[in-house]
């Protein structure tokens, strides 16, 4: 199970990293395409929509699971040993602000790609 879980955690691992070296070459290929094209726009508009999307979505799910492990493992622990629910409470709701932070960041890349996208100066002029 481990294993298997690892495998995976490093795949994902390695495409990220692929993907973060790549980005600059996906910044640069903007002034390749002419600024005054009627399609760059709609081309536009619609990568940073899928990109707040994907942004958001991975944000929220990444919170939601760390917000659900908080929770069950302050439920065990507090079933075991009764006596520390304020610490344990404490302790776990310090954890899922800080998961949830981990959200909000990623709704203010997603409203910063959609409304305020400093890379639009690059393609649209």
């Amino acid at each position: 199970m481990f294993r298997n879980s690892a495998k995976i955690l490093f795949s994902f691992a390695a495409v990220m990293v692929l993907w973060l070296l790549s980005t600059p070459i996906v910044v640069f290929a903007a002034d390749v395409i002419p600024s005054q094209a009627p399609y760059a726009k709609a081309i536009f508009s619609v990568g940073a929509m899928i990109g707040a999307g994907i942004a958001i979505g991975v944000g929220c799910i990444g919170a939601g699971l760390g917000i659900g492990h908080a929770a069950a493992g302050a439920s065990e622990a507090v079933g075991r040993n009764p006596g520390a629910q304020g610490k344990i409470m404490m302790t776990m709701m310090i954890g899922m602000a800080m998961a949830e932070s981990i959200a909000i960041y990623a709704l203010v890349i997603s409203l910063i790609l959609l409304f305020v996208n400093p890379f639009k100066a690059f393609l649209i002029g």
